[in-house]
């Protein structure tokens, strides 16, 4: 079965989705786009029982296209769940809280912040492939500007571990992820988390990435001391102004440290589709990754 068409614009949206029908045939397609198979026991063939449920022939499991996906359980149409994921979409630096109240009508500020939050929760997906090849690391950090302490340790703020691939004179995908501190029993494991075995981590003189070379990277330090002059780890500060732009830009600078890491999901997501043809082809992909994520209540 071939993925289905994506909307290219509004009016290809209205189109494609005008009916909770038209939603729901949608994301079986994209769901079971090589073929239906049960999440129970993996047969391929099922009865259809109505308009939302199938029934497994093997196991006679009874399911909806929803189950264990981010719609799961919820008490508001796909229609809802569509045209939220549109708004999220459809502009290039996503949508705030307060934007989306607007665009959608929500009675409350609350209502509109837990929507974006559940799609940011499928923006991500553990099975990702990790970045490799040459991959520049670097952390910065993000939050408000306050008194005390600045540099590696400020108080005050929460310390981000960015990872960058070089390709050429462009920055390929991007990884991020909070980290506690920066020292070398934290960012090690970070690192190989985000990285490939066996890649070319280039960094600072940092002690905190002497154990590169130990953990399996081919370690290249950039600089030994905090020089002014070349930047020596372009990228990886590229994405870190970005970053902060689109924080203060789109989230007017006020974001909680505890969501923090769902809106890293957000970025990391919109910069590596940053080059998509169409805002409905990332549409689409948030659509297949809410499938393809069993959810968390």
């Amino acid at each position: 079965m071939a993925t289905p068409e994506y909307p290219s614009n509004k009016n290809d949206y209205d189109k494609l989705f005008s009916t909770e029908r038209k939603c729901r045939a949608y994301l079986e397609r994209l769901r079971w786009a090589d073929g239906f198979i049960c999440p129970a026991c993996g047969h391929n063939h099922a009865w259809r029982r109505g308009q939302s449920f199938r029934q497994c022939k093997g196991c006679r499991c009874r399911f909806s296209v929803t189950a264990g996906t981010v719609f799961h359980g919820s008490r508001y149409p796909l229609r809802t769940w569509f045209e939220v994921a549109w708004h999220i979409c459809e502009q290039k630096n996503g949508i705030s809280a307060l934007g989306l109240k607007r665009a959608m009508g929500f009675g409350s500020y609350h209502t509109a912040f837990r929507w974006l939050h559940a799609m940011r929760q499928v923006m991500v997906l553990p099975s990702r492939n990790p970045l490799d090849g040459e991959v520049e690391v670097d952390e910065t950090f993000v939050g408000g500007v306050k008194s005390g302490k600045r540099g590696r340790g400020a108080a005050g703020k929460v310390l981000v571990l960015i990872a960058a691939e070089v390709r050429g004179s462009a920055i390929g995908r991007i990884r991020m992820k909070v980290v506690p501190d920066a020292t070398m029993a934290t960012l090690t494991p970070a690192v190989a988390e985000l990285v490939e075995i066996g890649s070319n981590v280039v960094t600072d003189g940092w002690g905190g990435y002497g154990g590169m070379t130990a953990a399996g990277f081919n370690h290249t330090i950039s600089r030994y001391t905090p020089a002014v002059g070349k930047n020596l780890l372009p990228k990886v500060n590229r994405v870190a102004s970005l970053l902060k732009r689109w924080i203060l830009g789109t989230h007017q600078g006020s974001i909680s440290t505890d969501r923090l890491p769902a809106y890293l999901d957000e970025f990391v997501f919109r910069f590596n589709r940053r080059t998509a043809k169409s805002r409905g082809l990332l549409f689409q992909r948030l659509l297949i990754q809410s499938v393809s994520l069993r959810h968390a209540d």
